[in-house]
């Protein structure tokens, strides 16, 4: 049968639901959520089950030496195929179609094409990469950054994680270290779906989200050394007290954020103080910072402003500051040619579409240093995820995933740089 000729193709929404839930079981959590961390006891059994689905549909599975693992459906010819995929670890904390849902969609698109007898002309390959979250491993993204040539598998495999475990240690204690070399193979295109992880879709009444872009990134580890001391006898202003440093960070980056205003977003997601303990001013505060923008000139100025107002305040109290950093990643600019697929194909379905950034960091961003690439969001239940009551509803996750199948079939038919040549 023709691809061409199967405009109204459709996925099995039921089956594709099952696999969602199938896959939510592993490392279940209060709520309806599921903790994955990269690595541990519950991704390998996530990975078991499904680089079992991927072999029982047949694909060729390959898992190369950052844990990453691809299963290719051949095409009428060899060569590059058009991927998609996504991530199935989670946070500690995490819900279950962040990731999960991206990738098994992408088998749903192999499966409805089996179904059918549908040959595409380029082969089609659905990838899972490791540690997308950053939750065990610092930073986000490590799998498809090693993908793509980023960070060196050498590099990676020495990480150390929150846990004090090492990444390459824990890689061979899963059996996930494969033989595939890093950097893997380009594809000749990329499309990844997934969950908008915000509000803008469900508040706008918007079925489909054609991603242009993903804002950039910096995070950043900040240790503030003081002196420990006496709560009750040692005077106010003979203290040294990195607890008080790291509560007027807190307050600055969320006064930076509403200051420069448009994309720009702030965040301290961890904050560890030192002995930490009711009577004792703090000897250390272990905090990071999170900044996002989608203009990397407004990016830098942010980090620039935080510098500076952590110095003074350094100065002031009489604390040090070490500073690390743990993720950065400029703002990435999505292929007009996929955004537009996506878009047209989700207005031949019949869905409304938005086109917008996203907030969030995605394997797609790192795929699109090699290939064209883009992404499709559907809505988040009041914009929540990273947390249990993640929700999207069932009929926009079958929606994303119909966008998905068609964007697919419509970008097998074009012809892209990537078309013919020995990557």
């Amino acid at each position: 049968m023709n691809a061409e000729q199967n405009t109204a193709l459709r996925i099995d929404g039921h089956r594709l639901l099952r696999r969602i839930e199938d896959l939510a079981a592993i490392g279940p959590i209060e709520g309806g959520g599921s903790c994955r961390l990269a690595l541990t006891d519950e991704d390998r059994a996530g990975r078991d089950l499904v680089v079992t689905w991927m072999h029982d549909l047949g694909l060729d599975v390959t898992i190369d030496g950052i844990g990453n693992v691809v299963g290719v459906r051949s095409g009428r010819t060899d060569g590059p195929p058009t991927m998609t995929g996504s991530h199935i670890d989670t946070v500690r904390t995490g819900g279950r179609y962040d990731g999960n849902l991206g990738v098994l969609a992408g088998l749903e698109v192999v499966e409805t094409l089996e179904r059918e007898g549908i040959q595409t002309e380029h082969p089609v390959a659905v990838g899972f990469f490791t540690d997308e979250e950053g939750a065990r491993f610092p930073p986000d993204m490590l799998g498809s950054l090693v993908y793509v040539g980023g960070m060196a598998v050498e590099e990676a495999l020495d990480v150390v994680g929150i846990d004090g475990t090492v990444l390459g240690a824990e890689l061979d204690r899963i059996g996930y270290r494969g033989t595939s070399p890093c950097p893997g193979p380009s594809p000749r295109a990329f499309v990844e779906l997934h969950v908008e992880q915000g509000p803008v879709l469900e508040a706008e009444g918007v079925t489909i989200g054609a991603v242009t872009g993903v804002q950039g990134i910096s995070w950043t580890e900040l240790t503030i050394t003081g002196q420990s001391n006496h709560a009750g006898t040692t005077p106010m202003d003979l203290r040294h007290d990195p607890g008080y440093v790291a509560a007027a960070v807190v307050a600055h980056v969320r006064e930076l954020a509403l200051r420069m205003g448009s994309r720009q977003v702030g965040t301290v997601g961890r904050l560890e103080l030192h002995p930490n303990l009711v009577n004792v001013v703090a000897a250390s505060a272990t905090m990071t910072v999170d900044l996002r923008n989608t203009d990397e000139a407004l990016l830098q100025e942010a980090e620039a402003d935080l510098a500076r107002f952590v110095a003074d305040a350094a100065t002031v109290e009489g604390v040090t500051v070490a500073e690390r950093t743990l993720a950065r990643f400029e703002p990435v600019t999505f292929d007009d040619r996929v955004v537009d697929t996506v878009a047209a194909v989700a207005s031949d379905l019949g869905h409304t579409v938005r086109r917008m950034p996203s907030g969030a960091g995605h394997d797609a961003q790192m795929l699109a240093r090699v290939c064209p690439t883009g992404m499709v969001f559907v809505p988040s239940h009041d914009g929540i995820s990273h947390n249990p009551a993640e929700h999207t509803e069932p009929d926009d996750l079958v929606a994303g995933a119909d966008v998905l199948l068609q964007t697919i079939l419509t970008l097998d038919r074009m012809v892209l740089e990537s078309d013919g040549l020995d990557r």
